[in-house]
This record gives structure tokens, sequence and C-alpha cells, in this order.
């Protein structure tokens, strides 16, 4: 400790800084290191996954307006275009035919058939458009109060030397408080630009899921006017 004391007297920086905390703040500090690594993995890897989606849907939508019958698309095809748009158009479609194969003609209770089937479809690309978004909220949450333990565990042992010395100056407090402060600077800068990435990611999430549900309903009303 004498000479993390030393070096911060004529060198004070992070890294002495984190020389001076204590063991349990030394730990913190690397566990908010390894959550800043997950959560601009998880910020860049879904902000990438998301405008991919986003042009992969956008294309299957522009190919299917150029007037061909949804009935008369070949599923097969749509099925290899990987994108949530072809995966809605693919069960609908299968959903419509499905239902006449059953011999009846209640073109109501096909279209209540197609509606679950895209129903069934938004449910589990939603999920999918939100997966990995708890691990980075947690992250946002957690951080900060990692960094609140940490410092508040630094100035503990800090007090709790000095009363096991019997004196209390400056010169004895400041390194300890300095080290313990580290990690509550730590829990922060993690916290910061993940909160701001989080809530950018949810907006495109939301707006994706929008623009799924719409084309959902577009969808429907196609068929429906294809089975009139």
């Amino acid at each position: 400790m004498s000479f993390a004391v030393t070096l911060a007297a004529s060198d004070p920086n992070i890294f002495t800084y984190f020389l001076l905390s204590n063991l349990a703040g030394k730990g913190i500090i690397l566990l908010l290191g390894v959550g800043s690594i997950v959560a601009w993995t998880v910020m860049i890897a879904k902000g990438v996954e998301l405008a991919r989606v986003r042009t992969a849907n956008l294309r299957l939508e522009k190919s299917i307006q150029r007037g061909q019958p949804l009935i008369d698309l070949d599923l097969t095809t749509l099925q290899s275009r990987k994108s949530p748009y072809s995966t809605l158009v693919v069960a609908a479609v299968q959903a419509f035919f499905r239902w006449e194969q059953t011999g009846t003609n209640d073109s109501k209770q096909r279209l209540n058939q197609v509606e679950n089937a895209l129903q069934r479809v938004i449910a589990r690309e939603t999920v999918t458009y939100e997966a990995k978004m708890v691990m980075l909220a947690t992250i946002v949450t957690g951080a900060p109060f990692l960094g609140l333990l940490g410092t508040v565990w630094g100035v503990m042992d800090s007090f709790g030397g000095i009363a096991l010395a019997g004196s209390a100056t400056l010169e004895s407090l400041a390194p300890g408080v300095s080290g313990a402060l580290l990690t509550t600077v730590a829990g922060l800068g993690v916290a910061i630009p993940s909160v701001f990435g989080y809530n950018y990611l949810l907006s495109r999430i939301r707006r994706l899921t929008m623009e799924l549900e719409n084309f959902a309903s577009s969808v429907a009303d196609r068929l429906e006017l294809e089975n009139s």
C-alpha cells in the first residue's frame, strides 16, 4: 500500500487509484470491465442484426408488391429468404391453404385461421427482436449499484484502518477513499453508454415491431381480397 500511496502522490491516475483500492474494489472493477465488454458486444451485435433484418424486410416487401397474388408465391423460395416478413407470408399462405383442405367454404373462418397464424409469428419474431436486451438492461441497472457497493466497502475499510491505527489524518484517509471512489466512476462509465445504447435499440425494436404488425395486417387484407 505504501508504494501505491507514494505513486499516487507523485503521479495520480486511474491506474494508481486501482492499486489503492481494496481487494473487493479491484474485483468489482474487473467485473465491471467484463460487463462493459458484454454491453458493447450486445449493443453492436444487436444494432447490426436489426439493421440487417429491416433491410431484408424492406427488400421482401418490395418484391411482393409487384402484383403477383400471395397465394401464387413460391413458398420454398420465400422460406429461403429467412426474414420476419417472409416467415409471416409463408405462415399466412399455409394457413390459407390448410383451411381449404378441410373442405369447408366458410371464408370468415379461413381468414380467422390466417390471422391466428400471423399473430403467432408476430409473437415469435418480437421475442427474437428483443433477444439479449434483458442482459443489457441488467448491466444498465446493476453497474451503478456495483460501483456504489465498491465505494462503500472501500470507505468502510479506510475508516476501519484508521480506527485500528488510532490516528486520523488526511494523508492516511485520502488514498483509500480515492481508490474506493474509482468503483463508482467505473460503474457510471459502464452504465452511461449502456443506457443510451439500450434506449436507442429499444426504439429500433419498437419501430420494427410496429412495421411487422402493419405488414401482417396488409398480408391479411390481400389474402381476404384474393379469397373473394
